[in-house]
């Protein structure tokens, strides 16, 4: 594989290589080889972990120990029939799914897996802008209008519904999320992703630990963000059939099955990045632990992802859904002031230590 980058390194140039070509290979693998591999099978193991946790077992039929389920599943999508209602708004219906999917894709662009490359090497990230973390957080809320126009242009009262509340949560816990992450920021002095993990190292600690509060607040609204249990009050199957995608069906509704499992492991690579220290090992200057370093950087990053990714099941597993006025309470009469407080306690903290 090195010598195929070199070799195209060689024929194409340089200038042309680092700017053109080796971001759009990395884009390329990413997205078929880890993005959309990882989805796939993230819904296979939420199910089996769903099953044994309900004393079950699980989808376990298709292949050996059922790892060609998710093959299945996306086989019966695309053969499915994918209707349009009659009084739908047709374009914004058709709009909707892409306008969920694509912004969540979109993000991990700038979500670094590994750390910047030596001298003539690949970095583990497509790119690095001094802006990062504001690219992820204004992308990640464009999703919120695929719910909204999916809801909206279905002309189905449940589905309207579902996008109602859908507008109404997301846009309450982005307030509370985006103050949580500021915390990090103003310790690491950058909004860059890669320079944020490299400021924990520098400190030589992961910013969870003083951040603790901004990262509970953090998780809770990224849980909430995704529409996800406790708070999957948009979808809510026991009052709202399906909530915002009730029409839907085929590879449009697979979309948006795609948009919510992207948007999963967009929180986790978010949450990893900013709280726990990224690509480094735990306690990256201890001497102690020096043993560990042998470990490859983006290895450290998915351990700590699928932790996230599996307290999202855990919480579907174990948690009831919320009220949607207990949902609101919790945003602007908790969170919001508590991560306020926590904003002005760090800001404090940060200007009497410079």
């Amino acid at each position: 594989m090195t010598s195929l980058i070199e070799s195209v390194r060689t024929t194409v140039g340089d200038t042309l290589f680092y700017g053109a070509v080796s971001p759009l290979v990395k884009i390329l693998v990413l997205l078929f080889l880890m993005i959309l591999p990882l989805i796939a099978y993230l819904t296979l193991a939420e199910r089996r972990i769903l099953g044994f946790m309900q004393a079950r077992l699980g989808p376990n039929r298709v292949g050996p120990w059922g790892l060609l389920q998710p093959i299945a599943d996306v086989a019966k999508l695309l053969v499915k029939g994918d209707s349009i209602p009659l009084r739908a708004v047709k374009w914004a219906f058709v709009l909707a799914p892409c306008l969920v999917v694509g912004p969540a894709i979109l993000v991990f662009a700038v979500i670094p897996l590994g750390p910047r490359a030596e001298a003539g090497g690949l970095s583990w990230f497509v790119t690095d802008i001094n802006t990062g973390l504001l690219f992820v957080v204004a992308t990640a809320s464009i999703g919120v209008y695929g719910l909204i126009l999916g809801g909206w242009s279905s002309n189905n009262k449940f589905s309207l519904m579902g996008g109602l509340r859908s507008a109404a949560q997301m846009i309450s816990y982005e307030v509370p999320q985006g103050l949580a992450l500021v915390g990090p920021v103003l310790l690491a002095g950058t909004l860059s992703m890669v320079g944020i993990v490299e400021a924990q190292k520098a400190d030589r600690f992961w910013y969870v630990f003083p951040q603790i509060v901004g990262f509970f607040l953090y998780l809770v609204a990224g849980v909430a963000e995704t529409n996800r249990n406790p708070f999957d009050l948009p979808e809510a199957e026991s009052e709202l059939v399906a909530g915002f995608h009730t029409e839907y069906s085929g590879m449009r509704f697979a979309l948006f099955f795609l948009g919510e499992y992207a948007n999963m492991i967009v929180i986790s690579a978010v949450a990893t990045t900013l709280f726990l220290g990224g690509w480094l090992r735990p306690f990256p200057n201890v001497e102690a632990l020096a043993f560990l370093d042998p470990v490859p950087g983006v290895i450290w990053f998915a351990l700590k992802v699928f932790v996230f990714l599996f307290l999202y099941i855990w919480f579907r597993g174990t948690f009831p859904r919320y009220r949607f006025d207990q949902l609101m309470d919790l945003g602007w009469k908790w969170m919001i002031p508590v991560a306020l407080g926590n904003l002005a306690l760090t800001a404090l903290v940060k200007l009497l230590v410079a």
